[in-house]
């Protein structure tokens, strides 16, 4: 067991290490533009990656002071689409009830990032397509170079997957590890956290 360990922490090791800082940067600054220009920000996940949305929610809204929502937090409306409209367009019609506007931005978290052709993800395809359509801001942070998100959104940070067996876990993970650094850096920080506030 100790050799997986060893195995795991390496491979998160040397997938951070091939990250693309510069990539994170653009991400960073793209949000950056659309909080200061009054947008919202609307995180899309599935799975995983929906427990992460609303996670990330709380810390763009409290330590970024930026107005986000994610359409997985509100449980009732969400089972209300899925039984009514079906799962591949509760994204997209939930944006619409928001009146997701130009100046908002959508940003996904996903392992795969869609695929179009397979039919997986549908729902964040229409969600991106929609985005597209209003003029809206599109971010990603994924685990695939190959798919909708990585070839359609205007900034995604994709998570390398150099452990082809563990790319959901390495993804899901450091996807947290990426969304954290985003709401630290300082272009959209705008509060101290609690533990740090402490001296």
């Amino acid at each position: 067991m100790t050799d997986f360990a060893d195995k795991f922490l390496q491979e998160t090791t040397d997938i951070v290490a091939a990250l693309d800082r510069a990539k994170i940067e653009e991400l960073t600054a793209g949000m950056a533009r659309v909080r200061d220009g009054g947008g919202r920000l609307f995180i899309l996940g599935a799975g995983g990656s929906a427990g992460h949305a609303g996670h990330a929610v709380n810390d763009f809204r409290k330590i970024c002071a930026f107005e986000a929502y994610a359409p997985t937090d509100n449980v009732s409306e969400l089972t209300a689409r899925v039984n009514d409209e079906g799962w591949e367009t509760v994204f997209e019609e939930w944006l619409k009830g928001s009146r997701l506007a130009g100046s908002d931005a959508v940003l996904v978290f996903s392992v795969g990032g869609g695929d179009k052709e397979r039919n997986i993800s549908a729902n964040l395809i229409g969600a991106l397509e929609l985005a597209k359509d209003r003029g809206a801001a599109t971010f990603g942070i994924v685990g695939s170079e190959d798919g909708f998100t990585a070839k359609n959104a205007d900034v995604c940070v994709v998570i390398p997957p150099l452990a082809p067996d563990r790319r959901t876990p390495h993804t899901e993970g450091l996807a947290a590890v990426i969304w954290h650094l985003i709401v630290s850096h300082p272009a959209l920080k705008a509060a101290e956290t609690k533990w740090e506030s402490i001296r």
